[in-house]
């Protein structure tokens, strides 16, 4: 176990040296930065935003169920049911039936129409029903069919979030959920949070409409965005869902904010077809159901590339590019809760935080001197190294560190220290049956590895674990916990154990204070 070629030395040393340098990037300043990465902190010790969303899913459940009416009533004349007085309310369709008897049986059972390509449709119980009377039939959503709704539009509102406030810079933020229709989002060091608040309040649906009053497809009167009342045709010419890119740009000579976008293949078609038979009328740029500007169709635009123009700043053009680029929120998302933390905050927990990990280090350093002479210094260098690699292996993970993340650290001394003090005890048991210093320090290394892996590999199952199924502040103390274990391993078995055999190897077996 003492025993060492010149290999294993240089390659235990050349690990160590390259992961502790990673350390010392945290001190670099930001004007001279030798390589971008750093300990980024957490929301507890740097400040932030704290927002808790809510999704309202009530649009999108309407909007679900205006999508049914087709194939509802394709289903009802395939199968030869007379109905009548067909409304569509906001969540449920109701209509007056001449034998429910006939439609309940198409309606759930496969096996009496196998060809009916509509059953297996509602035989997912997306769908439900239930009699008003003798004729009327109210059909809407199961609570099967609102669960699926609801869990959709979640995890695709999670997704937008995410993309937007990626875009925006924010390092390492947290976005999580909460619940069936929450999300929360902690946004360290948050400058601007009115501004991630604009942006995850708006849905960003994007539609191209005609301004025109044609009654075959109905039209809706809209304000423009400088106050002149248009009619806007109720048909869409295309969706926003047809966007792959949009860059906020500087157009013509006033150097006025604009917002160039991209189309997919079908959208340029879309957009082609649409301007090739409608030049000179008015194309009305629809956001969340306002006007952003309503140009003039000058020419055909074939290339699928366009541009939004209106009364924008450059902050506003580079906002509308971002919601355009991540895509539209499937439902709103209101604030229900709202919290900042103020940096004097988090400063205080940094001092706190360091405050106790030094006066817990320099009395375990005082400790191991004390107890174990000129070993304890030993154990105090590999603790130091292991400080130095745990902090360098988070900095080249850009890790997140929060308070549970410092105590994690303070538990990974206590856990370095334990390693060290069952080695050292177990080598004073091997002295007194050894007559040879060399075996008996080669013994104790090697009869404490049982015992010392048993105690940190126990230690490093819960710290994943705990990263596996916890969230948020309990897995900053996992991660720092798991990579503090793998660390103190090293640094014991290799790095002290290194350092023991040289002092063991050059007293040629005299007498070891211990």
């Amino acid at each position: 176990m003492l025993n060492f070629s010149k290999i294993n030395v240089a390659f235990i040393y050349i690990i160590f040296f390259i992961i502790s340098i990673f350390s010392i990037l945290n001190f670099q300043s930001e004007d001279n930065l030798i390589i971008d990465k750093k300990v980024n902190l957490g929301l507890d010790l740097q400040g932030g935003s704290y927002l808790l969303l809510e999704i309202n899913s009530d649009s999108l459940v309407e909007e679900k169920i205006q999508s049914k009416v087709i194939p509802i009533k394709k289903l009802l004349r395939e199968n030869n049911l007379n109905y009548k007085d067909f409304k569509i309310t906001k969540k449920n369709i109701v209509f007056e039936i001449n034998d429910i008897d006939k439609f309940e049986l198409f309606f759930f059972s496969k096996k009496e129409n196998p060809v009916n390509p509509y059953i297996d449709i509602y035989r997912s119980f997306e769908l439900d029903y239930k009699k008003i009377n003798d004729n009327y039939i109210q059909v809407g959503f199961s609570k099967y069919g609102l669960l699926t709704i609801n869990n959709s539009a979640l995890k695709q509102s999670i997704e937008i979030v995410r993309r937007r406030i990626d875009d925006v810079g924010t390092k390492e933020p947290t976005i999580l959920q909460r619940g069936d229709k929450r999300i929360l989002v902690e946004l360290p060091g948050l400058k601007d949070p009115e501004r991630i608040k604009k942006l995850l309040g708006k849905t960003a649906q994007l539609n191209f409409r005609l301004v025109s009053d044609n009654s075959e497809f109905g039209f809706d009167e809209l304000i423009s965005d400088n106050g002149e009342p248009l009619k806007i045709s109720k048909r869409i010419v295309m969706s926003g869902e047809n966007l792959i890119d949009a860059q906020p740009s500087i157009q013509n000579q006033q150097n006025e904010p604009t917002v160039s976008f991209t189309l997919d293949r079908l959208g340029a078609q879309k957009f082609g077809r649409a301007t090739t038979d409608n030049v000179g009328k008015r194309l009305a740029i629809i956001l969340d159901g306002k006007i952003v500007s309503a140009p003039n169709i000058n020419e055909a635009i074939t290339s699928g590339k366009g541009i939004i123009s209106g009364d924008f700043t450059f902050q506003e053009a580079t906002d509308l590019a971002l919601l355009l680029r991540s895509g539209a929120l499937p439902t709103p998302l209101n604030v229900v809760e709202e919290r900042t933390v103020g940096p004097d905050l988090g400063e205080d927990s940094i001092k706190s935080g360091v405050i106790s990990l030094v006066v817990g280090f320099f009395l375990v350093i005082l400790f191991m001197l004390y107890k174990y002479k000129i070993f304890g210094l030993v154990a105090n260098i590999a603790l130091i190294s292991n400080l130095l690699m745990l902090i360098g292996i988070l900095t080249i993970l850009e890790a997140t560190l929060t308070l549970p993340g410092i105590a994690g650290i303070i538990l990974t001394v206590g856990m370095a220290v334990d390693a060290n003090v069952l080695i050292f005890e177990r080598i004073k048991e091997e002295l007194k049956t050894e007559k040879s210093i060399i075996h008996a320090f080669d013994s104790g290394y090697s009869k404490a590895k049982i015992t010392v892996l048993d105690a940190n590999i126990t230690t490093l199952i819960a710290a994943a674990i705990l990263f596996a199924f916890g969230s948020g502040p309990v897995k900053g103390f996992a991660i720092t916990l798991g990579i503090g274990i793998i660390t103190t391993l090293f640094t014991a078995y290799f790095l002290a154990r290194h350092i023991t055999s040289i002092i063991v190897l050059h007293s040629n077996n005299k007498g070891v204070n211990i």
